[in-house]
């Protein structure tokens, strides 16, 4: 899967925790995540890239991070994301991404 504008992915909405407030992420597919990180030059910081994704009507700047367990990544979403595409941990949904400028 080649990293472009727009390049899309399904994915499940999961939560680090259970308690209110907690951190929500999606997890990309193996083969886009290695596309992302080839196309965005060398790493910074741990790893992150940044993109921006839109799920929906709403789109958004933000920082992928890598996963430790699978060596993919991990887009979170924020909570007003969330809310404005009506998400909560367990839902799948449609995330076109693409490397910010």
């Amino acid at each position: 899967m080649i990293a472009t504008m727009g390049s899309t992915f399904v994915a499940e909405v999961w939560s680090h925790g259970d308690e209110p407030g907690a951190w929500h992420f999606l997890t990309l597919p193996a083969d886009l995540a290695d596309d992302l990180r080839g196309a965005s030059g060398p790493p910074v910081g741990f790893g992150s890239i940044r993109v921006v994704a839109t799920i929906g009507a709403t789109t958004w700047e933000t920082s992928m991070f890598p996963e430790a367990a699978g060596g993919s990544m991990v887009l979170p979403v924020k909570k007003v994301v969330r809310r404005a595409e009506g998400l909560e941990a367990g839902v799948r949904c449609e995330v076109a991404v693409d490397l910010h400028a």
